[in-house]
């Protein structure tokens, strides 16, 4: 049996995602933006917060978990190479962990670029990935604290696995990046219809996350620094993958 998952909006612009694992009644929580909206939904659902997983150590992400461990006396996961600006972790991540959310068994990325130390969280049981602030819908995370060579690479980690994972992202973000995608790869038929889906669900007031990793690997221009025809725009058609990616992170930076 495969996890619940559940999107649930925080602040202005963050999500959070509530997990549940039927067989065990477990429940874990990625990133805690705000308590008081996942404390609702929990509430609503009759579920108990059994565990929490933190991606990275921006605000946005943990200022509710102090909060919510006290509310719940759910158990924290993080990455143990970040733990001295992450909230108290009880499971201090190190390469080759598991994950366990009740009886399913998932493990971690390092996806540092966005921040270094950034982690993703993966259930291939329940093809999800959680990416947070490094892969985002249409997207990725601004570079404050890695290199681009650090995120194409953490990129590239999270394009390879299967097609249809379904990817779990931090942030409304999706319409000011299609607006930027446009301007990479104007002609693409699959980034139009996207950019047209994603006005309509917002004008209905709808979240444009998650996505699947097939729809970013069609359409998100920084998954695609290696097709042709995006170099050849950009005028860098000798320039190697990890070049293009750079460029196109730099005009996201300008846009």
């Amino acid at each position: 049996m495969t996890l619940e998952i559940v999107t649930v909006a925080c602040l202005s612009d963050n999500y959070a995602f509530l997990l549940h694992d039927p067989s065990t009644g477990a429940t874990g929580v990625v990133d805690v933006p705000d308590p008081a909206p996942i404390e609702s939904e929990l509430f609503r659902r009759g579920w108990t917060l059994s565990d929490i997983l933190i991606t990275h150590h921006h605000w946005d992400h943990i200022d509710g978990v102090a909060a919510l461990v006290d509310a719940t006396g759910a158990k924290t996961w993080g990455n143990a190479a970040d733990a001295h600006r992450l909230p108290q972790l009880d499971h201090a991540l190190a390469a080759g962990d598991p994950v366990k959310i009740g009886a399913e068994v998932g493990n971690f990325m390092d996806v540092s670029g966005h921040t270094v130390g950034h982690i993703a969280f993966h259930f291939p049981d329940s093809d999800a990935v959680f990416t947070a602030d490094s892969l985002m819908a249409l997207g990725c995370g601004r570079l404050f604290e890695g290199t681009p060579d650090q995120m194409f690479a953490s990129l590239g980690k999270l394009a390879a696995l299967p097609r249809d994972t379904t990817v779990y992202s931090g942030h409304e973000y999706t319409a000011a990046n299609a607006k930027f995608a446009m301007t990479i790869e104007p002609d693409n038929p699959d980034l139009i219809s996207r950019v047209e889906a994603t006005a309509a669900a917002r004008a209905a007031g709808h979240p444009t996350v998650p996505s699947t990793l097939r729809e970013e690997l069609n359409t998100n221009p920084f998954l695609r620094a290696h097709i042709p025809e995006i170099k050849s725009r950009l005028k860098m058609q000798n320039a190697s993958d990890v070049e293009v990616f750079t460029e196109i992170r730099a005009r996201k930076d300008r846009f």
